[in-house]
Parts: structure tokens; C-alpha cells; sequence
């Protein structure tokens, strides 16, 4: 799966053993799925899944690793995948932006990006098979991107693998039934009842798309308008596409209406100890449904965040205050 800010790979022991110990569980949400990776340990859990996010590049993720059913187009996919790295290469408005005016992945790479994305636009594929075949891409060009994982920025010299040819690879697709929206949070919190309830929302002021906005276009390939020495597509400023959780001011009533619109018998919620709100109030605003318990996980501090502190400029303006996180493992058994 691609590098992501705040991904839970080392959280998902923990929470597959909670769902153990919680028992009799078979159907779960993830709200806020991100690159799906809840979702998809869900799924191979056996616990049928839905999972939801307002970004189209994360619903494509999950269409692919929560919704599709490896029984049905694995074959197809493998072939498809095949065909697809055959497609002749392309030099236009991707290859410009994002290996020439900015430096995210170098030129031979971009182009090929580029003639692979026009050959599934070509297609009119299979919803499946189009999001296998868009996920392939996404996580072959973060295989040779130059960042440090995200797309506020890129490296100043190529990182190593930068330099290494693009292959498509078959994402690891699961069996059985599963399924993707693309909702607004609190739409989705209405739309949606299951066992479990996962929550894992943005927690401070850095934005999602902000930070994966290259992902968002090769997903919508819409040649949008952009700005700024990174590229970032213009709709990162458009107030209609922000998160009330990346906002100090309107979080918290964002988080009490969720936790109260959610329909489960269970609901687990991860939130950073650098997020605005701290763990008290967030006992006391999930205790309204129910009866909370907390885990606390430590761990390193995102690999970014060796680097230094920069302002939009790519200037260099401090430097980190800490190495280390916790993260809150929140469970609440609702009774109300």
C-alpha cells in the first residue's frame, strides 16, 4: 500500500485483537479509511466491511481492497495489468507538472505514469477492474516517487528509488463481498449501521489532500488548475473541500455530532496525541454513548518529521521538538 501520514500498519494488531476480545462481530464501517488498510485487515478478519472516505483517490483505494472480490477478477485484473504496462508512453500535462515544474518522479517514470493512466481512461473498465488498475498504478508511482511520503514537497536531489523503472503489480485483492462509499463523514455516520464503528479522523491542521493531492488527480485525471512549487491542485483551497477536523475551531462539535450520529453496538476511535483534542474530553464526549476504555500505543513520530520544519516557501524555518507519538485507542461498548 502506498506511504501514508497517520497509517495504522502498526495498530492493526491491536485492533484485530480487540475485535477478538469484544466478540461476535460481522459487520464493521471504517469512516475515514484512508488507504483502506483497516478495511482490508477487516475483511481478512472475515468481518464484512464498509468503508467510507470523502477523497476520491481513498474511495478508489477501497473499491480495491474492500469492495472487490478477488474470486471474481483476479484473472482479469492479472491480464489487464499486463496489457497495461504495454501502453505506449506519454509527455503531456502529468509528465510537465509533476516530473519538470515539480520533481516528483523523474521524467522516464512520469511518462510512462501518464501512458498508462490514458490507456485506462481509454478502457471504460469494470468499476473492479478500473480501481484494481488505478490502486496498481497509484502504488507503482509511490514505489519511485521523491518524497518523504507525502506531497507537500519533494526531495531537492532524486531519491534512490526514484531511479527505478515503473512495474505494476497486483494489489493484494481480497475474496468475498465488501463495500466503498464516497461520503461526507456525518452522511456516511447516518447512511451506515454495523457491528463496529471505526474512527480514525483527522486530528490537527494538515490536510489529507494537501498532503496526497498528485494521488488525486491521477485518480480523477482532470488536469486541474495548481499552484504553488508543489503542484497542488487549486481545489486544496477551496473552503467546500476542507475537513472540520483540520480546523481548532470547529472540531470538536464535528466529533460530538459523529460520535452521537454513529449506529453500532461498538465503536472504536484512534486519535494522536498531537490532535486538538486531548484525551480527557475525549473520554468524556464518547462516555455519552457508552462505557469507554482506552489503550495507548507509543511509537516514532513520522519519518517527515526527522527532516526539519519548513513554510510553504520549502524554506526551512525550525526543527522537530520531539521523535515519539502516542496514539489512543479509544473503545466505547454504546448502550445509548
Amino acid at each position: 500500500m502506498i506511504k501514508y501520514l497517520g497509517s495504522k500498519r502498526l495498530l492493526i494488531p491491536r485492533l484485530l485483537k480487540k475485535i477478538d476480545e469484544i466478540g461476535g462481530l460481522t459487520t464493521a464501517a471504517d469512516l475515514f479509511s484512508g488507504t483502506s488498510r483497516v478495511g482490508h485487515a477487516l475483511k481478512n478478519h472475515g468481518i464484512r466491511c464498509v468503508a467510507n472516505d470523502h477523497n476520491v483517490y481513498a474511495h478508489t483505494l477501497a473499491r480495491c481492497y474492500v469492495e472487490a472480490d478477488a474470486d471474481r477478477v483476479r484473472g482479469e485484473a492479472t491480464k489487464l495489468l499486463s496489457e497495461l504496462m504495454l501502453a505506449p508512453e506519454v509527455d503531456g500535462w502529468f509528465t510537465e507538472n509533476y516530473c519538470r515544474q515539480s520533481r516528483f518522479f523523474k521524467p522516464e517514470n512520469g511518462r510512462k505514469i501518464e501512458g498508462i493512466r490514458t490507456k485506462i481512461q481509454a478502457l471504460e473498465l469494470d468499476p473492479a477492474l478500473e480501481a484494481i488498475s488505478l490502486v496498481s498504478l497509484m502504488e507503482a508511482a509511490d514505489r519511485v516517487d521523491s518524497t518523504t511520503g507525502v506531497q507537500m514537497a519533494y526531495l531537492k536531489s532524486w531519491a534512490p528509488r526514484a531511479h527505478n523503472p515503473l512495474e505494476l503489480r497486483l494489489p493484494s485483492i481480497l475474496p468475498g463481498p465488501g463495500r466503498a462509499m464516497n461520503l461526507d463523514v456525518l452522511d456516511a455516520a447516518r447512511e451506515i449501521e454495523a457491528d463496529l464503528v471505526y474512527l480514525d479522523p483527522p486530528y490537527n491542521q494538515h490536510s489529507y489532500l494537501g498532503n496526497y493531492h498528485v494521488w488525486e488527480t491521477l485518480v480523477r485525471w482532470d488536469a486541474p488548475e495548481i499552484y504553488g512549487v508543489a503542484c497542488k491542485r487549486v481545489d486544496c483551497r477551496d473552503p467546500a473541500r476542507k475537513s472540520a477536523f483540520n480546523s481548532k475551531r470547529k472540531i470538536e462539535a464535528t466529533m460530538r455530532e459523529l460520535v452521537a450520529t454513529v449506529r453500532a453496538r461498538h465503536l472504536i476511535v484512534s486519535f494522536n496525541n498531537e490532535g486538538f483534542l486531548g484525551r480527557e474530553l475525549l473520554e468524556s464526549m464518547l462516555g455519552a454513548r457508552g462505557t469507554v476504555s482506552c489503550d495507548v500505543v507509543d511509537y516514532k513520530r513520522y519519518v517527515g518529521a526527522k527532516i526539519g520544519v519548513y513554510n510553504p516557501s520549502g524554506e526551512k524555518v525550525g526543527v522537530p521538538t520531539h521523535f515519539r507519538n502516542r496514539e489512543f485507542l479509544f473503545h466505547v461498548a454504546v448502550d445509548r
